[in-house]
């Protein structure tokens, strides 16, 4: 028998630090990871069977809340978190319409990782 692949999380960030990081915990975690420098890779990369979008909010070439609008567009499903810095009352409200956990910078403790379980399918979590 085949076993199938982990999930796989899209993570979006253009810090290219953060981003080793990230990609670094959640394949400690068991999770598959697409990680991308900016919204043009990740359109990209999208795929059908994604667990969950990490995407910063603070893009170089679009941000956060505008490529989760257009993965939308593109079919992609997989709940999501927006990580930034002190989101204002219009990010703020922007995620709670489009159903978008904020998880705060600087990424401390477990949060992000707890927010991933918490949003992941069952059958998709490792």
């Amino acid at each position: 028998m085949i076993a199938a692949p982990p999930p796989c999380v899209l993570v979006v960030d253009d810090d290219d630090a953060l981003l080793g990081a990230l990609e670094f915990a959640l394949r400690a975690e068991g999770y598959r990871v697409c990680g991308c420098a900016n919204a043009e890779t990740a359109l990209r990369a999208a795929a059908d069977q994604l667990a969950c979008l990490v995407i910063d909010y603070k893009l170089p070439d679009i941000d956060g809340m505008d490529l989760a609008q257009r993965l939308r567009n593109a079919g992609v499903t997989a709940p999501m978190i927006l990580i930034t810095s002190n989101p204002d009352a219009r990010c703020r409200a922007r995620a709670a319409r489009d159903g978008a956990v904020i998880v705060e910078k600087p990424l401390l403790g477990d949060r992000l990782l707890r927010e991933i379980r918490a949003l992941t399918p069952p059958a998709l979590r490792p």
